[in-house]
């Protein structure tokens, strides 16, 4: 399942994902991955969860924020949860790929049975017609 977080710059949208996240921690009975482009988040995320900065591994575009995040599901079947902070920065501005990959993580999260959740910096009216059904 896929959670957009939207809403315009200042509206507490990291601090509603990192709440998620906590969250998650807590009641999981895997591993939760928190992405976010930056090392913001250390001291805010329970030091249970996998904290991945973009920058790190050189992430840029939507196509291989997807791969990676698909890579991540590949590679520990554990994972339960995943989090992912300031999208439109790691991925790029185009909401018409924003919502390419978003559906295409939509098959993977459900198949590998997958709870995601993304910070998109934008108006809810901005976003195309197929990514409003995922906003909470």
């Amino acid at each position: 399942m896929i959670k957009l977080i939207v809403g315009n710059k200042g509206a507490g949208k990291t601090k509603t994902l990192i709440n998620m996240a906590n969250e998650a921690v807590k009641n999981s009975k895997g591993n939760v991955v928190v992405v976010e482009k930056g090392l913001k988040m250390t001291y805010d995320i329970d030091h249970a969860a996998r904290l991945v900065d973009t920058e790190e591994y050189k992430i840029e575009g939507f196509a291989t924020l997807q791969g990676f995040l698909a890579g991540l599901m590949a590679g520990n079947y554990d994972i339960t949860d995943i989090f992912v902070d300031a999208t439109l920065k790691i991925g790029g501005q185009d909401k018409e790929e924003l919502a390419a990959m978003i559906d295409r993580l939509a098959g993977l999260a459900q198949e590998h049975k997958v709870e995601m959740a993304f910070t998109i910096s934008c108006d809810i009216a901005d976003l195309p017609e197929t990514l409003k059904g995922y906003v909470i």
